[in-house]
């Protein structure tokens, strides 16, 4: 009898600080830059966002993570020590050296897991779940903890109005757990690919060993996201739609079976066309974009604990995960909760 990975428990955590978007407003214009709450929501959906406090330790994005892990280790009934593996998707690490992942490990205790940073941007967790979904069903590990956060309001020009308005900070966790093939509760199958020739519809030009931030470059903001928003809402409405019907005609399925989509939160147009092409009805739909913004990698996992958490989400539920993301990078993950 083969391995099958389950999700048994899930967490979220956010920086206290709620950016309304009167508040972003009042900041763009202290840089001469004038928008506005009806602006905002009307191309976005946004209402507010979560943003870190750089001066607060507990606000550190892997100290996010800590907090969303342990939530999601208290609802799988596993303690730190129960961890054997901890994949951390982030594109805004603590440092660059460590990783995330250790330092996440240090700050829960997790002293038998060994532990890896995935950057696949948005599509940071989606990648991250599939991963150890591999090492589970081979048999590598038992207990895994898999995180998505991002600390993105310290990526972001804030004199660009076009993409400062769209992201904010948090983190999500599951953990998953070794079941048999055969379970019910199991991880279905996951669908994964990356297109680089589109790298320059999202990027941060400075900061790696390619080009070393400068203090001309500093001044230039070229350690900030440069982004075209027109060219990656079209790709990630249809690569959304392909991964989506990727995941369901592997597993023999339809739009029909599904009892909750879970999209990557990017903005709350994406979400609408993608699921009017896929004829999906609204209300199993799951967002929390509006009151969050676009987390990055934690857009899905906090998603589906918020769901999980007010009991929206019940035993047996088909649940379909999708992203896209800076690289590009897509993914979908289907599975039965």
């Amino acid at each position: 009898m083969g391995f099958a990975a389950r999700i048994i428990g899930t967490g979220s955590a956010f920086p206290d600080n709620r950016m309304t978007n009167k508040n972003l407003a009042d900041k763009l214009s202290t840089f001469g830059i004038e928008t506005s709450d009806e602006w905002i929501q009307k191309r976005t959906g946004i209402v507010e966002r979560r943003i870190s406090s750089a001066e607060k330790p507990s606000e550190q994005n892997s100290s996010l993570g800590a907090a969303a892990a342990k939530n999601a280790l208290e609802m799988a009934h596993k303690t730190p020590a129960d961890i054997d593996q901890i994949i951390y998707a982030t594109c805004s690490p603590d440092t660059l050296i460590p990783s995330t992942a250790c330092w996440l490990q240090h700050k829960i205790g997790a002293e038998n897991a060994w532990a890896m940073d995935i950057n696949a941007a948005c599509s940071g967790f989606v990648y991250a779940l599939s991963t150890a979904d591999q090492f589970i069903k081979t048999g590598q590990a038992r207990t895994s903890l898999v995180v998505g956060a991002d600390i993105f309001s310290s990526l972001l020009d804030w004199k660009d109005r076009n993409s400062c308005i769209l992201f904010g900070d948090g983190a999500g966790a599951v953990v998953l757990e070794q079941t048999d093939e055969t379970a019910d509760s199991r991880i279905l199958s996951s669908h994964l690919l990356s297109n680089g020739s589109l790298w320059q519809l999202f990027y941060i030009p400075a900061g790696g060993s390619n080009l070393e931030v400068t203090p001309d470059r500093y001044q230039a903001n070229l350690h900030k996201i440069k982004m075209n928003g027109k060219e990656v809402f079209k790709t990630a409405v249809k690569n959304m739609v392909d991964f989506a019907l990727q995941a369901l005609n592997k597993n023999r399925m339809t739009i029909d079976d599904l009892d909750w989509f879970v999209p990557h939160q990017a903005n709350l147009r994406i979400i609408e066309a993608v699921s009017s092409r896929l004829n999906l009805q609204k209300h199993k739909v799951l967002m929390n974009v509006d009151r969050f913004g676009n987390t990055s990698a934690a857009t899905v996992p906090t998603a589906l604990d918020e769901a999980v958490r007010d009991d929206r989400i019940k035993k047996g539920d088909l649940i379909l995960l999708d992203s896209v993301g800076a690289g590009l990078t897509y993914g979908s993950i289907l599975f039965r909760w």
